[in-house]
């Protein structure tokens, strides 16, 4: 190729770059580390990533080009994520996405230095990641995967679709002080509904299905999934599990539905992925985490699989049905 047509080849492709890109790479390249507390095999959590990637290109920041990206995944696994929260740290990156309150614990133990933008975390005033939602204080920020409050739906929500049920297992991880919490809210308005509520832990797999096949023996029995790595990465056996002891069960993300649970309620969490990407520019660009205020979801949606409740041998009530943001037939 000629000298003066490469010239204008390059010059074409340069000019078509989003001027954003241009203006960073002056910089150089940006390192962005990102900690999942979920295993990689977790697929929901693999597109949530995705979308926060988009966004992020999106914004003019492209992995390889203007920025480089460090992940580590953490399986659910504390000892594990305190690993690789040290791993990203040493790493020195521009800034850390932590996604899970799992992950932010571990980075705030390693570094109070490196901005931090967290997701799908339940307290974090609670936890003592930041002072304040509206004024963080320190050296992260981020989205709140809900209030509490929001757990006390659950009980509402089965009672509404399966009014015979009398007590629910509720499954949550009481390591985590948002297991704890959730439990708190569900169990504070169970009486209310007439519901009976009862823990069932997610320590493992042996755990979950040895003890909800106890719980299922007697009837008029329900379920309850809280938010936790460790349910969500149990998803597709407590799935199988609600089905095969017919237990109508309540969970908080739509994956759970559409891997063919009953019902779900919780928020978009796609949404903080990609709110969190725009935490991630402005940072980049030189705003600080303690002036960023952590914020609540914008998007939650019900989601409702009709067949599982056929199978179940429910009559959902019109009150759900005209509710419902999606139904899967």
């Amino acid at each position: 190729m000629k000298r003066r047509g490469f010239i204008t080849l390059v010059g074409g492709a340069v000019a078509a770059w989003p001027l954003t890109v241009r203006a960073q790479q002056v910089g150089g390249v940006r390192r962005i580390g990102v900690l999942i507390g979920v295993s990689v095999s977790n697929l929901d959590a693999q597109q949530r990533y995705a979308v926060f990637l988009a966004k992020l290109r999106e914004l003019g920041w492209i992995d390889g080009h203007n920025v480089h990206i460090e992940i580590r995944w953490g399986g659910g696994k504390a000892a594990d994520v305190r690993t690789y929260a040290a791993e990203l740290v040493a790493l020195a990156p521009d800034i850390i996405l932590a996604v899970g309150s799992i992950s932010v614990q571990a980075l705030l133990q390693a570094t109070r230095t490196i901005p931090i933008v967290f997701t799908i975390v339940p307290d974090p005033v609670g936890a003592g990641f930041v002072a304040s939602l509206s004024e963080p204080g320190g050296n992260a920020t981020g989205f709140m995967m809900f209030e509490y409050s929001l757990a006390a739906k659950w009980p509402e929500l089965l009672k509404e679709i399966a009014p015979s049920v009398t007590r629910a297992g509720v499954l949550r991880d009481e390591r985590l002080a948002a297991g704890i919490g959730q439990f708190a809210v569900i169990e504070s308005v169970s009486q209310s509904v007439g519901v009976e509520v009862v823990p069932i832990s997610v320590e493992s797999a042996t755990e979950i299905e040895r003890t909800i096949a106890t719980f299922a023996r007697t009837p008029n029995r329900g379920l309850i999934v809280t938010a936790g790595p460790r349910g969500e990465d149990a998803r597709g056996l407590i799935v199988m599990l609600a089905a095969q002891y017919k237990l109508p069960t309540v969970y908080l993300e739509r994956t759970f539905v559409t891997a063919g649970g009953l019902v779900s309620y919780g928020p978009n969490f796609a949404d903080e992925e990609r709110r969190a990407a725009s935490y991630v520019d402005r940072i980049l660009k030189g705003e600080k985490p303690s002036d960023l205020p952590v914020q609540a979801p914008t998007k939650y949606e019900l989601v409702l699989n009709l067949k599982t409740a056929k199978t179940l041998g429910l009559n959902v009530p019109q009150s759900v049905l005209s509710r419902a943001d999606e139904v899967i037939e």
